[in-house]
């Protein structure tokens, strides 16, 4: 009986070549072996494949060369454009969109140093900016790639509520967005605020939506709402936020990021959150099981070609 009970990794050890013969074909890929990437659990490639141009709407890029702003809440550790290259190649992602995280605050010298390397023929970014910013930089943030800008509001830091209808009077003109990461009750009560400004609004993390009520829940209707106005976006990302069940299913979140694709799948982006900083160092998601979970909550292939290649187009200008 000991025999049949052998571990994953001493199978591994004992016959390395069949293993790797056999994930390739189970992945459809040749010679295909797992890569591992940092903050990122596992190596196994993800059984959901990619279109081509499928872009990952919502990751950050950390570098501890630039300081940390001084309120700064999530203070995690580097992962570099080097280290994001290994997740691209993981998951089959070409095309990114790399998001101002709050732990620089409003200073975008790293986001635009990223933009330059990754280059605006596969990378936008999205800033984050307070009232002081001017004109002129504004048109910089424009010409690096810089697409909308993010109100942090979970944790709060750079930026106020108060903030943002002045913002996007200024940013419309530039066909920019805002990005918001906020409760949902945060979310909830801004309803007015939402349909008033003049901007396209997009959702982080599906709106973080709580569980257990799911679409049931208020927040779910309201953001809907905005979908099929043409006014609002949401990012299916950060399905371990607000997930009561955990993984590897996360079917809590799963079935929400369905409800979504249900009623709007035209306004619907992913992203990874790479490298997932709101999670601890020694329990970070697997990257893979997280792409195969947007897949079972988008099972149609074209639906998931709209939603990673097309509809990211449209919002990020690619």
């Amino acid at each position: 009986m000991q025999n049949d009970s052998w571990s994953r990794r001493s199978f591994l050890k004992t016959v390395p070549s069949v293993v790797v013969g056999l994930s390739a074909l189970a992945h459809g890929k040749s010679g295909a072996a797992g890569v591992a990437v940092k903050w990122s659990l596992g190596t196994e490639l993800p059984h959901t494949k990619m279109p081509p141009n499928a872009t990952d709407c919502h990751h950050h890029i950390y570098d501890s060369h630039y300081p940390m702003a001084p309120y700064a809440v999530l203070k995690p550790g580097d992962a570099l454009i080097s280290d994001y290259r290994l997740l691209q190649k993981r998951l089959g992602s070409t095309r990114n969109v790399i998001i101002q995280p709050s732990t620089y605050g409003v200073d975008n010298s790293l986001l635009v140093d990223a933009l330059r390397q990754f280059g605006l023929k596969t990378t936008r970014g999205v800033a984050v900016v307070n009232t002081s910013v001017t004109d002129a930089e504004l048109k910089a943030l424009d010409a690096a790639g810089v697409r909308g800008i993010r109100f942090n509001m979970a944790p709060a830091g750079a930026t106020t509520w108060d903030m943002l209808e002045p913002l996007t009077k200024r940013i419309t003109p530039m066909g920019w967005h805002i990005q918001i990461q906020a409760s949902a009750a945060d979310i909830l009560e801004r309803k007015a605020l939402w349909n008033r400004v003049p901007c396209q609004v997009v959702f982080d993390h599906l709106g973080h939506v709580p569980e257990p009520e799911g679409v049931n829940h208020p927040v779910f209707g309201m953001i809907a709402d905005l979908l099929h106005k043409d006014k609002g976006w949401v990012k299916l990302s950060g399905f371990y936020n607000d997930t009561k069940i955990g993984p590897p299913t996360y079917a809590d979140s799963v079935a929400v990021a369905a409800g979504y694709v249900k009623q709007a799948p035209e306004r619907l982006v992913w992203g990874s959150d790479w490298p997932h900083p709101t999670e601890k160092d020694d329990n970070k998601p697997d990257d893979a099981v997280l792409l195969d979970c947007f897949a079972k909550a988008v099972p149609n292939a074209s639906t998931r070609k709209r939603i990673l290649v097309d509809n990211a187009a449209k919002l990020y200008g690619f």
